[in-house]
């Protein structure tokens, strides 16, 4: 019999061990019900680091402003950020991590592969998706309306980079070198040669390489060279532009330089002489530079908190931030209803709000039924190193 009630109180202990596991799983999934939980995602390592990077600390910066201010409707935030790497897979399972932490509501994701991949996981579990800088139309294509864009979306970006170039007399021949294998980089120069016809622009040259052959583009400069490019357009990211810009230092060709966003990181790659980077233009919603008060005073925050000067890529976040705030106030959406509810609620507000932000420009930031966000670009220029608004 005591070898009966040993073996029977072992087996409770056992039971009563499993079930304080998994309350201890669930209560950690969900640490305080009188908050608002806001997950992030992007890269903080790899070589795409500086992107997730600036979202990351550009949304605890208004995280932190938020919650000093008393909150959303007297309620405090959490946010958690997890690194994907930029890579797909990784960021599937960030984001089911962070569902199990509780989140109600996503920054992201940053880049836009992993995004899209993320989407099609919001899109069934019905939560709100905001990204600040994942561009392609195909982002939002993949969800039920729950996703939304701070970022311009590549077509929008190839169309203001032309209409820029045209309407400031940047250049009489054009040259184009863009990644055919990149959605991002295709998306943008499909839209910005179309656009730069309607405007009357001479394209000499268009080249393009992938991401197998990203290396060496003494082909594409030649060609740009030899068509008498006066100016490249560059729909890439910034670790290309860098080794373009050598190489065509190197061969004596020296046109003028016009990129997008993803250019934004230039001046930070390593072993990098930024003096070539001396007048490339590109388009993007944030000058750091800018005279207004409201982004004075984040550059100012986010130098004394990260020692490094904010790029539009957390200006974006920022924005997506109190985007999500003006959604929740509009709708009044408390902290105890579940992701799905305040996907729902979300979803209808986001279309009736409109608020200056960093990036919103003249004219503010809107968003329509299909996520896309309206704002207005700047084009700003590298001088002595720094980006300056043009």
């Amino acid at each position: 019999m005591k070898k009966f009630i040993s073996v029977m109180l072992v087996a409770a202990m056992a039971v009563t061990a499993l079930t304080g596991c998994g309350s201890n799983s669930s209560s950690s999934s969900k640490k305080d019900a009188d908050k608002y939980y806001i997950g992030g995602i992007g890269p903080t390592t790899g070589a795409t680091a500086i992107y997730g990077t600036a979202v990351k600390n550009g949304a605890q910066i208004a995280v932190d402003e938020i919650n000093a201010a008393g909150g959303i409707n007297g309620k405090q935030i959490e946010y958690r950020f997890e690194d994907d790497q930029n890579d797909a897979e990784k960021s599937v399972n960030a984001y089911n991590t962070l569902k199990d932490w509780g989140m109600q509501m996503l920054v992201g994701t940053t880049t836009t592969a992993p995004c899209i991949a993320v989407a099609g996981k919001t899109a069934s579990d019905n939560m709100f998706q905001i990204t600040p800088s994942a561009s392609a139309p195909d982002v939002l294509s993949s969800g039920n309306g729950n996703i939304f864009q701070v970022c311009f979306t590549d077509p929008n970006q190839g169309i203001a980079s032309a209409q820029y170039i045209a309407e400031n007399k940047l250049a009489k021949k054009i040259g184009i070198i863009y990644d055919s294998s990149d959605v991002y980089s295709s998306g943008i120069e499909e839209k910005f040669e179309a656009e730069a016809k309607d405007k009357g622009l001479q394209i000499v040259s268009k080249a393009a390489f992938t991401a197998d052959s990203k290396t060496d583009f003494g082909t594409q400069l030649q060609k740009a060279k030899d068509a008498g490019a006066d100016l490249l357009f560059l729909p890439i990211y910034y670790q290309e532009a860098s080794i373009i810009l050598k190489q065509a230092d190197t061969m004596g060709y020296k046109p003028k330089f016009f990129g997008v966003d993803g250019m934004d990181g230039i001046l930070t790659v390593e072993n990098f002489d930024t003096k070539l980077a001396e007048g490339v233009m590109l388009l993007t919603p944030f000058a750091a530079d800018a005279k207004d008060k409201a982004v004075q005073n984040f550059v100012k925050t986010y130098k004394e908190k990260y020692k490094d000067t904010p790029n539009q890529f957390a200006a974006d976040s920022y924005d997506a931030v109190y985007a999500l705030k003006a959604a929740i106030e509009e709708s009044k959406a408390t902290t105890d209803m579940s992701a799905s509810d305040m996907c729902d609620a979300l979803k209808g507000a986001m279309t009736k709000i409109k608020m200056q932000g960093l990036t919103g420009g003249k004219d503010g930031l809107t968003w329509n039924e299909s996520g896309e966000v309206t704002k207005s670009p700047k084009a700003v220029i590298i001088k002595n190193g720094a980006y300056k608004a043009m």
